[in-house]
């Protein structure tokens, strides 16, 4: 069996836009992506709501990814595969930072998984883009601009490390609920993304 590390945000962890609360397993991708693949693999589910790369939030302590990793890698050996998926919450205006920066955290967390997991056995995802709606949580028009500019600059960092590569934004978009979180249908079609990245490369 397997032992898959799926490291993200809200969007891994399965936050439900329209009742602020977490998606049953029945609809969370990761939790269709363990039933799919059954006993070939068991999904280690590592979602943290307001998870950002490598930033600190100064009014949610504890979320970045960075700081928690190593922790985290420890806590689930051995491991043979691992899926990535941050840089929304990154956008926030809190952060002020762009795409650039994001991507250099991203780079952080991905060389610390390197040493426990080859790069072909690694899916970097980047983020879907941001909403109109996140406008009204902690986003700006920068924020949305900067979301945007994800695909390319995470797709240039899976080119150099030699990752399994998924950009989200080209099969699903943000709830319109609020602008930064999958709906249901959103969560099906990452799934069926991420399960045929994974059969073609890890």
């Amino acid at each position: 069996m397997k032992r898959i590390l799926v490291f993200g945000d809200s969007n891994t962890w399965g936050f439900n836009p329209e009742r602020f609360d977490r998606y049953p397993e029945e609809i969370r991708w990761t939790s269709l992506l363990q039933k799919s693949l059954g006993n070939d693999a068991l999904i280690l589910e590592e979602g943290l709501i307001g998870r950002t790369t490598a930033f600190d939030d100064p009014d949610c302590p504890g979320r970045n990814g960075l700081d928690s990793l190593s922790a985290i890698l420890e806590a689930n050996q051995p491991l043979d595969a691992a899926v990535i998926m941050l840089g929304t919450n990154d956008c926030k205006s809190v952060f002020h930072a762009t795409a650039e920066e994001i991507t250099v955290g991203l780079e952080k967390c991905l060389t610390k998984i390197l040493d426990d997991v080859s790069a072909e056995n690694i899916l970097l995802i980047s983020p879907f883009y941001l909403g109109e709606a996140a406008l009204n949580f902690g986003n700006d028009e920068r924020s949305l601009a900067v979301s945007r500019e994800l695909k390319d600059a995470y797709k240039a960092l899976s080119d150099k490390y030699g990752t399994a590569f998924l950009a989200s934004s080209d099969i699903t978009e943000a709830s319109k609920v609020d602008g930064q979180h999958l709906t249901a249908e959103g969560h099906r079609a990452l799934y069926e993304a991420v399960l045929n990245a994974m059969k073609n490369t890890l």
